[in-house]
């Protein structure tokens, strides 16, 4: 079963920082014209299935660079991450259709050449990957999923995946680079602490955490996909913004509650490291290392 619960208020004060690494590494992987090359015909719709949708930003960002008519199967097993999609489009110019709050009920999402129907559904990736309708689709993707996944479900998702030859495309996957500046003695300690514990079992197996796009990569090409990557880090300056100062201490926090639970012989240690970060947020730069990577069928 799945158990990694995200905040909507978290998705959303991370987006604008996705977006921007999304944008930067869009460019490096040719990401549109790959994309059009692989689906060609202005007449049939892209359809799409995106895992792990969390409140629709991964939608957000991906339907315009996808144009023309597009249909979505967006599924994540937070029913509660799904009532919030009405809102959420409407912010970004969506036009909801039907009921806000029953699942059930279509919704679309439209712009300067794109029009996305919608469906959403409630799913456990854990017990319920391989119900998707694979077979269907053009392109499965997800956003800051992979960390959280484990190398038997990894497996699942290849073989999945090669049994349709659909294409896939995961983004913000994290690495493990924490570049703090400046710097403090105790980064690499939290940081190492904060990696270790983001490869415990978060519902879909012990997690790969930073391993895993390696992982993904060696099995997708052992499954005669072409693969590409390219980084999608965030950058984080405290001096550009009260939303960075923001985020850098959300980060910060985050990480030092992992840390503490990880190691509780460090927790003096890191809850110091804590104070000092959060002092340093006004004028400090975090970047944070991510990938995107891009399969495509051979």
């Amino acid at each position: 079963m799945s158990t990694a619960t995200f905040s909507a208020d978290w998705l959303q004060q991370r987006e604008p920082f996705d977006a921007a690494a999304r944008g930067a590494a869009a460019e490096h992987l040719q990401l549109q014209s790959r994309l059009a090359a692989l689906h060609p015909s202005e007449t049939t719709p892209w359809r799409v299935i995106d895992l792990a949708c969390g409140t629709g930003a991964n939608l957000r960002w991906l339907a315009p660079r996808l144009g023309g008519a597009q249909q979505w199967l967006v599924v994540d097993h937070d029913a509660a991450l799904l009532h919030c999609w009405p809102e959420r489009l409407a912010a970004a110019g969506g036009a909801p259709v039907g009921s806000h709050s029953a699942l059930e009920q279509p919704l679309c999402f439209t712009g300067p050449g794109f029009d996305a129907s919608i469906a959403r559904q409630q799913l456990d990736l854990m017990t319920g990957l391989e119900t998707l309708p694979w077979h269907a689709a053009d392109l499965v993707t997800a956003s800051a999923l992979l960390d959280l996944v484990g190398t038997e479900w990894l497996h699942r998702l290849v073989a999945a995946c090669a049994a349709s030859r659909v294409a896939l495309l995961m983004s913000l996957n994290v690495d493990g680079r924490h570049v703090w500046t400046p710097e403090d003695p105790m980064d690499a300690t939290v940081g190492r602490l904060f990696g270790e514990h983001q490869r415990r079992d978060k519902g879909l197996g012990p997690a790969l955490g930073s391993g895993a796009v390696a992982a993904l990569q060696g099995a997708l090409e052992s499954a005669g996909y072409r693969v590409f990557s390219a980084a999608s880090d965030w950058w984080v300056d405290g001096a550009e913004s009260p939303q960075a100062r923001s985020l850098q201490r959300t980060l910060i926090d985050g990480m030092a509650v992992a840390a503490s639970e990880q190691s509780r012989a460090s927790a003096p240690s890191v809850r110091a490291w804590r104070r000092r970060r959060r002092a340093m947020a006004s004028e400090a730069h975090l970047r944070v290392g991510h990938l995107d990577l891009l399969a495509l069928p051979s």
